[in-house]
Parts: structure tokens; sequence; C-alpha cells
């Protein structure tokens, strides 16, 4: 049986995302950053990058959760920044 791969760039949004969000908390939680543009630019593009990855393998409980995540940040760099 041959298994559907995942092309290359799918794989690196995703990729992408679970890099962004682990760094924004990793920087937050050793106080590199603060909570403000950084940390939620991070989060929101990340959950975005995992949430587009999620979609396209048809894996619903992660699109759910990352939509959510993604629209927290920018909800939160919106607040902040206008």
């Amino acid at each position: 049986m041959k298994t559907r791969s995942t092309p290359l760039p799918l794989e690196i949004v995703g990729w992408y995302g679970t890099v962004a969000i682990l760094a924004a908390y990793m920087l937050l939680g050793s106080s590199v950053i603060e909570p403000g543009n950084i940390y939620h630019f991070l989060n929101a593009t990340g959950a975005a990058g995992i949430g587009i990855v999620s979609w396209a393998k048809r894996v619903w409980q992660p699109v759910t959760l990352n939509i959510i995540w993604c629209g927290v940040a920018v909800f939160a760099l919106l607040r902040i920044n206008l």
C-alpha cells in the first residue's frame, strides 16, 4: 500500500509552526522577551502553520486548536497595536 506523502512546502510550513510556538514559549519562559508583539506574532504564525498542515492532512483536532490559538494571538496583537 502506497502512503500519501506531504509535499515539502507543506511540511516546511508545519515545521515552522512547531518551531515558532516552541520558540515563543521558550523565549518568554526564559525572560528573553515579554508578552508583546514578538511573542504574539510567533504564536499567531506558528498556529497558522500547524493549522494549515493539519487541514491538509485532515486532522481536525489540531485544526480547531490552532484556529483558536491563532485567533487569540491576532486579537492580542490588534489590542496591543491599535
